[in-house]
């Protein structure tokens, strides 16, 4: 299996130490509101004095508090409770000039926004710059493999995805695959197994397994995760091709 990169490096530490006093006050409340939600706390780093769960989603304070406002947790298809309002009707993605740079990124980008138009939902994406954005996400470049998304926060999709250069070197189809993933997290999906990443990471990868991941059920989808299940497991096999599977329809079509 292709294993997600960790997001950066840690420049706080794990217990936040050397952080300014307010950031520090304000990621323990972030950290404290994950745990209390029921993200496991081996799911949870702070990277460049910003916090993130499962390696790749920042959870901003807000966030983190909307995050507690949930239902029961599953083990099926997960959304937060952080979700885009019904005022949010087109989200615009703006790559950065370095993004659209890479060539492999800036087709990715254009086949993860076909994917997520493709279902009809009630919100369509474009790539920016255009007219009628009611949303807006930049799309910048990261070092390396690594990724970064995060959740959506007041009813807004998270404003930003940021996928390495690395991955311009490896085919279209895992580029589209990150960042139709990516995307996923800034309007409220969660990792599918989280409850146990070592399904799709194999074991010892992707973070420790947990009872619960403060997610909330999305009927219709399946009781289980599985290898190459969702677009949205923790990680992806290298053959990918990109596409939602059917569950992934499933949860969108219900949320959307």
């Amino acid at each position: 299996m292709l294993k997600r990169a960790a997001v950066l490096v840690v420049s706080c530490g794990a217990l936040l130490a050397g952080c300014g006093a307010d950031v520090q006050a304000e990621n323990q409340e972030i950290i404290s509101n994950l745990i209390e939600a029921g993200i496991p706390a081996g799911d949870i780093t702070v990277v460049d004095e910003a916090v993130y769960m499962g390696r790749d989603t920042h959870v901003s304070l807000e966030a983190s508090r909307e995050l507690l406002q949930r239902g029961e947790g599953s083990q099926e298809h997960y959304r937060s409770t952080n979700l885009v309002s019904t005022a949010v009707t087109k989200i615009c993605i703006n790559p950065t000039a370095s993004f659209n740079s890479y060539s492999v990124l800036s087709q990715g980008l254009n086949l993860a926004i076909v994917n997520y138009n493709s279902l009809a939902l009630r919100i369509t994406f474009a790539r920016g710059p255009t007219t009628g954005c009611t949303a807006n996400i930049t799309a910048k470049t990261l070092a390396g493999t690594s990724v970064s998304s995060g959740l959506p926060s007041g009813g807004l999709p998270y404003n930003t995805i940021g996928i390495g250069t690395g991955l311009n070197n490896v085919g279209t189809d895992v580029v589209e695959h990150v960042i139709t993933h990516e995307l996923g997290h800034t309007i409220g999906l969660l990792h599918t197994d989280a409850y146990n990443p070592s399904i799709s990471c194999g074991p010892g990868g992707g973070g420790s397994p947990g009872p619960g991941v403060g997610g909330i059920l999305i009927p219709g989808t399946p009781t289980t995760a599985t290898p190459g299940g969702s677009i949205m497991n923790t990680c992806m096999s290298p053959d990918t091709d990109g596409e939602f599977t059917s569950s992934d329809r499933t949860a969108l079509n219900y949320l959307y």
